[in-house]
């Protein structure tokens, strides 16, 4: 039926919409952690896209020198990174909390080259195998597709950490707190509680996001050094258009725009690499704020 009306095999069209599930479910991943970032901390985290990268070498790493599997490294490597994130926080945007956002974006881009260079020094560019766990392995067959369990995982597991966060800062009382004290940081201060220590405890939280999406990643794509580098830019794109600082538009852009990519790769392949961006201007144009932002 379906090739009938496109002339598509279901197979193909299936199998490129689940493609586009999946870089949907890291652009949201990763665009929801920076939305928490600059929507609290009014930071642009440039190096968001190696701290995704740090995660999924700390997965590689426990695996190869402590024997650590799959299912340990989920919750070890993203405590790893936010460890690293609070230690990022403390010694270095802490010093340029008052200052022009732009100080921030400059700041956390070269740190992002300073860490892609540490890995690339002593690991070189060639990716390293991770693979997944046997529960994980093999797939499913659909009739019109076959899903590779993997696959289904990551975006399940994607969507329930998104729609989790969200509703950790968006209904829960210390998430309250979190978005009073980057509205009225005296008037929580005033009121006992530590604000420093929650502005830390958010940006923590956030790259912690980016770890858990490079352990998502390392069996589906080798872990290498310029794993985030490679992916950054397009979600930079992603949060420009679901509105810088808004976390639910960060989580249904990532995967509206990932759908749309890979709908992309089966009507007009050369536009695949483009779409996103073309979806950016359009919006900017009509919309600048974004289609979630506040004007």
């Amino acid at each position: 039926m379906i090739q009938d009306l496109l002339g598509i095999p279901p197979q193909a069209l299936f199998g490129q919409l689940l493609l586009g599930l999946i870089n949907g479910s890291f652009y949201a991943l990763l665009s929801l952690g920076l939305a928490v970032i600059f929507g609290m901390l009014h930071v642009i985290n440039f190096a968001h896209g190696a701290l995704y990268m740090v995660g999924a070498f700390v997965a590689w790493l426990l695996m190869i020198h402590l024997g650590i599997g799959y299912w340990p490294a989920l919750l070890i490597a993203p405590l790893v990174v936010a460890a690293f994130g609070v230690l990022i926080e403390r010694t270095m945007l802490v010093r340029i909390a008052k200052m022009d956002p732009l100080y921030g974006l400059l700041l956390t881009f070269g740190l992002a080259l300073v860490i892609e260079g540490v890995f690339r020094h002593f690991y070189g560019v060639s990716g390293q195998p991770y693979p997944p766990p046997p529960s994980l392995q093999g797939g499913t067959n659909l009739g019109f597709m076959f899903l590779p369990t993997y696959r289904a995982w990551v975006v399940v597991a994607s969507l329930v950490v998104c729609l989790g966060t969200w509703y950790a800062i968006e209904r829960t009382k210390l998430g309250s707190y979190l978005r009073a004290a980057t509205e009225k940081p005296q008037l929580v201060q005033a009121m006992g509680i530590n604000v420093p220590a929650l502005v830390t405890l958010t940006f923590a939280a956030a790259v912690a996001l980016a770890g858990f999406a490079g352990v998502l990643a390392a069996p589906m794509y080798q872990v290498n050094p310029l794993m985030g580098s490679n992916l950054i830019i397009v979600v930079f794109a992603v949060v420009v258009i679901g509105g810088m600082g808004s976390i639910l538009g960060a989580v249904i852009t990532g995967f509206g725009l990932g759908i749309v990519e890979g709908l992309t790769k089966v009507f007009y392949p050369e536009a695949a690499n483009i779409v996103i961006f073309v979806v950016m201007a359009i919006v900017l144009l009509v919309k600048p704020q974004g289609l979630f932002g506040k004007a």
